[in-house]
């Protein structure tokens, strides 16, 4: 067996230890009932990542994505009266009044209005409970395996569920969608009726924006049953880490240190695989002048 071999099959190795998730320790026990870390295709941390769990207003995040895919930003949307009757975080839209589908969009993610989201699943499929078999049909496409939608907004119910890693594949597929991007790292807009008579001012729930370096969204949620939760998304040299915490009471506290450690692990492990390969490198030329 040559030095040239068996620097190739080290080689191998490396990727393939790289490329596998790091579940072994779980740094952060204390930071939510289930939670998961991952960059790119690789998974830093978890914790009961695979447990049903209400995703609350997360689950907004699959509302939006239907919409892009089944409507136009442009077409115009009239507020029925059950959506104007909406509780909860909402716009206060009355009945009779028309948007934009682009500006019901912006409140369903930045203000996370339950109104706006019951409206716009109403304009695209008749009626909430045609919008959410249509919100479970894109979630079985996407292979989330363990997430079940009954309601646009997230409200509590016993078969309305997520986990912290269908959320994860969620989010990504939702970032994929400029439009989706633009508005969730906004930290406020205005919107307004299509008449222009009355405006609203959307401000947005995710307390991290502005403050943390390089985030780039996406969602909160919060109800009784689900506790405080969040997805996250940020941007450092060329790197994005997605962070996914479901019931975690101190998610703004825990949410940026979770963020910064994975930075500084990511960073390392960047570093630690480019020094093995130049090692690699330099057996295999060693093996070369055999």
């Amino acid at each position: 067996m040559t030095q040239r071999f068996v620097g190739r099959c080290l080689l191998l190795l490396v990727f393939i230890l790289s490329a596998a998730p790091v579940h072994a320790v779980n740094p952060f026990p204390d930071a939510a009932a289930a939670y998961l870390v991952k960059s790119g295709d690789t998974v830093f941390w978890s914790y009961r990542a695979e447990r049903r769990l209400p995703p609350a207003s997360l689950t907004k995040m699959m509302t939006a994505l239907v919409v892009l895919e089944k409507a136009r930003l442009d077409e115009i949307v009239t507020v029925s009266a059950n959506a104007a009757a909406q509780k909860g975080s909402r716009l206060q839209i009355e009945a009779g009044e028309q948007f934009l589908v682009r500006d019901l969009l912006a409140a369903v993610l930045i203000r996370s209005g339950n109104d706006a989201a019951v409206a716009l699943a109403e304009h695209v499929a008749g009626s909430e409970k045609r919008f959410a078999a249509l919100m479970n049909e894109r979630a079985a496409a996407l292979g989330l395996r363990n997430t079940n939608f009954v309601n646009a907004s997230g409200f509590d119910h016993p078969d309305h569920y997520s986990t912290a890693v269908d959320l994860a594949r969620l989010a990504e597929a939702a970032l994929d969608h400029s439009i989706f991007r633009s508005l969730v790292v906004q930290c406020g807009i205005d919107i307004q009726n299509i008449t222009g008579e009355r405006s609203f001012q959307l401000v947005n729930s995710n307390k991290l924006l502005g403050f943390y370096d390089g985030l780039a969204g996406v969602k909160t949620g919060f109800t009784s049953r689900a506790g405080p939760c969040l997805i996250v998304a940020a941007e450092r040299n060329g790197a994005q880490v997605l962070l996914v915490l479901l019931n975690s009471p101190k998610r703004w506290e825990e949410a940026p240190r979770i963020l910064d450690r994975a930075f500084e692990h990511r960073a390392e492990t960047d570093g630690s695989r480019f020094a093995r390969l130049q090692g690699s490198d330099r057996s295999e030329a060693a093996g070369e002048g055999l």
